[in-house]
């Protein structure tokens, strides 16, 4: 049993709506086309932060930015807080969003990074990498990263001053991805002089199943002892995995197999009792607080992967967004040291 079984209790507010969000998608033989359905559906966006509303449009910039990738082009949102002052700047956060690398795009999470970029004053780059299965891996992964570095050439556009915070985040395969571009960019030149400051993991993809490490192995039990859990279910991740048909074992793709996570970002990772992905995230920041990165929890007990967005109105998920808004100031304010 998990050290952590404790955590998949169910959350007694998220056992009365449970029933309504229905069980997790069941694919079966054909996963390109259950992607498709999916999509034309619009279930993931429909169902992701409902209702949200913009902050005042007088308190924001917000535009659309042509990047070019390799292999043609992706949109990057850029949303600037209106400047008190001339020549102000900010810290910069680079978000990339959920939906197992094959769902979503930069319109599930606007409304809230609008707010975020309002509230905290804070510059937000939003990227809409390319999905799998049409782009396999690599293609988002360096999508990702590509958007990055234009973020890092950008930075005067972007009123942004990266030495004040230059922050990576992302949810589920987003948190996958920042973690995987945190992991690159700590080795690239390109970054001296404007390295990274943080990474915020919500809810991550951190090693795929099939190469976790023997010696770790009774500490990642949560992808078994909660196959079958709402939203999110073991079925759900291989789905995933396969679409997205990365190496297993490249640690772009599982960062918790790099060989050394010294040197990395500080990073603060949310984490939802009731996800099979759980326990990868446990073990991921006791590798980097054992090599010498500092490093934040928040643990969610009783609620699944993706509570902030798809159970919005319960009590743990406004605690989720809090604490999100609360690990950004937490960045900004280490960099300040």
């Amino acid at each position: 049993m998990s050290q952590y079984a404790h955590l998949s209790t169910i959350d007694p507010e998220f056992a009365e709506i449970a029933d309504s969000l229905g069980p997790p998608p069941d694919a079966e033989e054909d996963a390109e086309n259950d992607i498709h359905a999916m999509r034309v559906s619009g279930a993931l966006l429909n169902a992701w932060y409902p209702g949200s509303t913009f902050p005042s449009v007088d308190k924001y910039d917000a535009k659309d930015h042509r990047v070019a990738v390799q292999g043609g082009e992706i949109v990057v949102r850029s949303v600037v807080p209106t400047l008190q002052v001339a020549g102000e700047t900010f810290p910069l956060l680079v978000w990339y969003h959920a939906g197992g690398w094959s769902l979503g795009n930069i319109d599930m999470d606007d409304a809230n990074l609008r707010h975020i970029c309002v509230d905290l004053r804070i510059s937000v780059i939003n990227v809409d990498y390319r999905l799998a299965p049409e782009n396999p891996f690599p293609t988002g992964f360096d999508d990702c990263y590509a958007a990055l570095k234009w973020a890092a050439e950008h930075e005067r556009e972007l009123s942004a001053s990266l030495s004040k915070g230059f922050i990576v985040a992302g949810a589920s395969a987003g948190g996958n991805l920042s973690a995987a571009v945190a992991l690159r960019a700590r080795d690239d030149p390109f970054f001296k002089g404007r390295n990274l400051t943080g990474q915020i993991l919500h809810y991550p993809a951190l090693c795929h199943p099939d190469v976790y490490p023997d010696k770790y192995k009774n500490e990642l039990l949560s992808m078994d002892a909660l196959k079958g859990v709402p939203i999110v279910s073991k079925k759900t991740m291989f789905w995933c995995y396969e679409l997205l048909k990365a190496p297993p074992a490249s640690p772009y793709f599982s960062p918790l197999l790099a060989p050394s996570h010294a040197g990395l970002p500080p990073a603060c990772l949310q984490i939802c009792g009731l996800d099979p992905l759980r326990d990868e995230s446990f073990l991921f920041e006791k590798l980097l607080r054992e090599q010498g990165v500092k490093t934040k929890l928040h643990v969610y007990p009783g609620v699944p992967h993706g509570v902030n967005a798809l159970c919005s109105q319960i009590t743990t998920a406004k605690r989720f967004e809090r604490e999100f808004r609360e690990a950004i100031v937490w960045i900004v304010g280490l960099s300040a040291q």
